[in-house]
């Protein structure tokens, strides 16, 4: 079996991934394993991670550079003492990773991700796979990391990160463009940071990942701020939108807090992908009064003296570069002149430039969208009890109409779950190509899809066409349905053990999206493999193949739909 692995990006950080705490599921006598692993075509020098099921890539140089990658610790949670892991309750250190609520593989025993519950599916969802990237900040089931599953729940693509004290967010497929060549391609997206979220942030970054699930770029904040879990976004013009924030001194006294305070300011931030040139900064704390904050400045002494005043949480960019950026904590949204930085028109909050009925009223939003035909979208949180303010609702999607001539909002639709679920924070409303919509439930464990229409408050089941739960209190910050196609570099896994007179073959190859079949070799020796199951319909991520012959050496082939060899594991070999 193989020990850690490493992941490195040609142009960039890259760090040991090392494989999580987890043993492997029970391996009775004559399991056998590749020790060594061939390598996939095109795979370069970039390194075999730990969670493919194999060692370094041999063909890497030896002087090829391996900075190192960001966030691979957990953070000491405030109040810890100078601890150096957190606790679980600030940072999600405990985790589970057996039983029913875990999948474990033979072939891949490092791999132990959440198993989702799949409670509706109906026709007429969308196509593609869907996106989460579980964490707990209680008790993590199964391990934390990116995880790609099929409309059934079973996994596509698993990283694990290697403490539960860790996690990612915001992972989904996005579209890399090169403008210098007019190419583009997709790509994954997340950030990578501490469960335990201190005040301005601990070290964090955002990875972008090829098809091939190679590290293609690591992108950090600049002008000494952290990158936020919210948002990562890609540009048509080869560059990154982000949100990063900093704790910064303040005296609160003009809005009720302490003298020798703070407030937490956020920027939104781009950077060009090519050069590492920030491009653009906009901050709002220069652009946006905190008076019009709606968590009062007093609460400031219940987080270490910070106030947080807005929570830049979500940008958007329009056709014409206007930026839809979303600050949760002033319940607004605001559109914003790239060039100047000027807000031009708010939406919510304090001093909305529109009229709202009370339908079309949010508060806690998150994930503002624009939208097409003068409409925005965005997802009402149910939260946080305000002297004065709304009574805490269940949280919803919304899409409003926006007339300008009038400055009115009006309700469009709104998308609902049953059981009602009232999300302190997070989740996401994504348009989907066939007109549905799909809503990532935040600090709820749900995700769910919806036919475009929409339902509305206690009819939460109308037009619901997809629905899972993720196991104990496992949540996403965000949740995707996208068409992907994994071509990994790495070859597939393979392991083998003896039941009887049988040899069982368990393969499996982490992301492949094209493996539809296997084909099994076994012989004497090394030199002598012949094909002895021509071909094992794929039955989930792991396959099991039985077969009389007794090897001792076996090897496994990925076949596509036409029956072609994708790639081929290493050689196991099978003592006793």
């Amino acid at each position: 079996m193989t020990d850690s692995g490493r992941v490195a990006d040609a142009g960039g950080p890259a760090q040991a991934d090392g494989p999580p705490h987890a043993d492997g599921p029970p391996q009775g006598d004559g399991l056998g394993q590749a020790d060594g692993i061939g390598q996939a075509d095109g795979a370069g020098w970039a390194e075999t991670p730990a969670w493919a099921g194999g060692p370094p890539d041999p063909d890497r140089p030896a002087d090829a550079p391996l900075p190192t990658l960001c966030a691979t610790e957990p953070t000491q949670p405030l109040g810890a003492g100078g601890t150096t892991e957190p606790t679980p309750a600030a940072g999600g250190g405990e985790s589970v990773i057996s039983g029913r609520e875990v999948w474990s593989f033979v072939s891949a025993p490092q791999l132990r991700p959440m198993r989702v519950a799949v409670t509706t599916h109906r026709s007429g969802t969308a196509p593609g796979q869907i996106f989460v990237a579980p964490y707990s900040r209680s008790t993590m089931v199964g391990q934390t990391g990116t995880l790609i599953l099929g409309d059934g729940g079973e996994p596509v693509w698993f990283r694990p990160l290697p403490s539960p004290g860790l996690r990612n967010a915001d992972f989904r497929v996005q579209t890399w463009y090169d403008p210098t060549t007019g190419t583009s391609q997709p790509v994954l997206a997340w950030w990578q940071g501490p469960v335990a979220e201190t005040p301005g942030g601990a070290e964090s970054c955002f990875y972008v990942y090829d098809s091939q699930y190679r590290l293609r770029q690591t992108v950090t904040a600049r002008h000494g701020f952290r990158a936020d879990a919210d948002e990562f976004l890609l540009t048509q013009r080869g560059t990154a939108l982000f949100i990063a924030s900093r704790v910064e001194p303040m005296d609160l006294r003009p809005y009720g807090g302490p003298t020798d305070g703070a407030i937490l300011n956020s920027e939104v931030q781009e950077v060009d992908l090519s050069s590492g040139e920030l491009l653009f900064s906009w901050n709002v704390r220069e652009h946006v009064d905190p008076a019009e904050s709606q968590v009062p400045a007093s609460d400031a002494v219940h987080s270490g003296g910070v106030w947080d005043a807005y929570q830049v949480n979500s940008v958007d960019e329009g056709p014409d570069g206007q930026l839809l950026i979303s600050a949760r904590n002033t319940w607004a949204v605001y559109a914003v002149d790239r060039d100047g930085g000027a807000v031009q028109w708010r939406l919510g909050g304090r001093r909305s430039d529109f009229t709202l009925d009370a339908p079309a009223s949010f508060a806690w939003q998150r994930d503002a969208r624009f939208r097409s035909g003068n409409r925005i979208s965005l997802v009402g949180d149910g939260c946080c009890d305000q002297p004065g303010g709304p009574p805490e609702q269940p949280s919803y999607g919304l899409t409003l109409d926006l007339d300008f001539d009038n400055r009115r909002a009006t309700v469009d639709r709104t998308y609902h779950h049953k059981p009602a679920l009232s999300s302190r924070s997070q989740g996401n409303l994504q348009a989907l190509p066939n007109g549905n919509e799909f809503v990532g439930w935040g600090q709820s464990p749900y995700y769910s899809e919806y036919a475009g229409d929409g339902n509305a408050r206690g009819d939460g089941q109308r037009n619901l066409l997809y629905d899972a739960r993720m196991p104990g209190e496992n949540v996403s910050s965000r949740a995707f349905r996208s068409e992907w196609v994994g071509t990994p570099y790495y070859p597939p896994s393979v392991a083998v053990r003896r039941d009887g007179a049988q040899s069982v073959v368990h393969a499996s190859w982490n992301g492949s999206t094209q493996t539809r079949a296997w084909q099994l070799l076994a012989g004497p020796d090394p030199e002598s493999l012949t094909v002895v199951v021509e071909h094992a319909m794929r039955t989930g991520f792991e396959t099991t193949v039985g077969t009389a012959n007794p090897g001792p050496y076996f090897q496994v082939r990925a076949l596509d739909q036409d029956r072609a060899v994708l790639s081929t594991s290493a050689m196991v070999r099978l003592d006793g």
